[in-house]
């Protein structure tokens, strides 16, 4: 069993939004299996260890080190919490706050103290999140099937959901006669067209508030009938073709990552070509200190940061001046991390990318609402 706490981007404001001496972030890889869980309690065990020196060289008062060494120790000491991980572990202690998120992506192992929280590493999951359903659809079956990054593939229980084309239409047989012959196209394409009419009123209910892509596995003449039904508005272009009754769930979602990729990969070409687009037009920014700038003063509409990449030092609360360091302080919350705090409480759009997907090449790129 796999347990996963992926945070929302409410989640990420949040916790982006606490400004307290003696924060504690904590990272960590972790697994599903108890040998992983046994590991990583025992590295959580030598991170918070690290933590509390830490906080106490730097004269942080003893009330709050006190309460952060419980509030550590009590996630410790939580033997169910170690037994359903996923494959990451952040942790958030700052003696008023304790918050934890199981992670679906691999993350770096690390300890940082500081007076606010470092967020940045939680933008992995929450991107491109590698989440999907798959419409696995023939005219003798349906299924939808949840895609995530590492949990087996499942199948939804949707309610009212057909069991195939036969049992909209109420006949044992639509689709050939005695002697094998495919009986009249127009007719069996109308009730393939209630039978996707019916697919879709069965899955409004369950994606009314859902915004994960939704990849059609089917051939034609399904395809078309469904998209020409369709009221899901994330219903992806690309499918996954062929019968979906030859493909087990986990051959479908193995697909279906393929498809994401693709997905994502268009996404990543499209905000470069805007971002190109904007830096000629005078409202995209890649320096750094003009982006600290810009987010100190809430113009960052569209932010983009190197998830990999850490600057050191401090940004002016008022004038949004960057003062870098040498080495990672207490007081050196880390700039990238800092702009991204204060874009989130603008409102802006973060997206995490690789350091080769960054308009500009370098730590940070953002888009702004006005000039500053």
């Amino acid at each position: 069993m796999e347990y996963k706490d992926i945070p929302t981007k409410a989640d990420i404001e949040r916790i982006s939004a606490f400004k307290e001496p003696g924060s504690v972030s904590i990272y960590l890889p972790t697994g599903t299996t108890p040998a992983e869980a046994d590991r990583a309690r025992i590295e959580f065990k030598n991170h918070l260890a690290l933590a509390v020196r830490n906080l106490e060289e730097h004269d942080v008062p003893k009330q709050r080190i006190a309460a952060i060494q419980r509030e550590g120790e009590t996630i410790l000491e939580d033997r169910d919490f170690w037994r359903y991980q996923s494959r990451s572990l952040a942790v958030f202690l700052n003696g008023e706050v304790s918050e934890t998120f199981r992670l679906p992506n691999r993350l770096t192992s690390s300890c940082d103290v500081a007076d606010r929280f470092y967020v940045k590493p939680l933008l992995r999951a929450t991107t491109f999140p590698q989440t999907a359903f798959i419409l696995a659809l023939a005219g003798n079956s349906v299924r939808l099937i949840t895609v995530s990054p590492e949990a087996p593939a499942t199948i939804v229980d949707v309610p009212g959901l057909p069991t195939d084309v036969a049992s909209v239409v109420g006949k044992t047989s639509v689709s050939r006669n005695g002697e094998g012959r495919i009986q009249g196209s127009e007719g069996q394409k109308v009730r393939m067209l209630e039978y996707v009419q019916a697919i879709d009123r069965a899955l409004h209910p369950l994606l009314a508030n859902s915004t994960e892509p939704l990849i059609l596995a089917a051939a034609e003449p399904l395809i078309g009938i469904f998209r020409g039904a369709n009221s899901y508005p994330h219903l992806v272009d690309e499918v996954i073709t062929g019968n979906p009754e030859e493909k087990t769930e986990e051959e479908l979602a193995t697909a279906a990552r393929l498809v994401l990729d693709k997905v994502y990969a268009a996404k990543i070409a499209k905000l470069k070509e805007d971002f190109e687009a904007r830096v000629a037009a005078g409202t995209a920014l890649v320096d750094l200190s003009d982006i600290a700038r810009a987010a100190t003063y809430g113009a960052v509409e569209i932010l983009i940061v190197d998830i990999d990449q850490r600057v050191p030092g401090t940004i002016d609360d008022e004038t949004g001046v960057v003062t870098f360091a040498d080495e990672d302080e207490p007081s050196n919350y880390g700039v990238i991390d800092e702009i991204l705090r204060r874009s989130l409480a603008s409102k802006a759009k973060v997206y995490a990318l690789r350091a080769e997907d960054v308009p500009g090449g370098g730590a940070v790129a953002a888009a702004v609402r006005f000039p500053v």
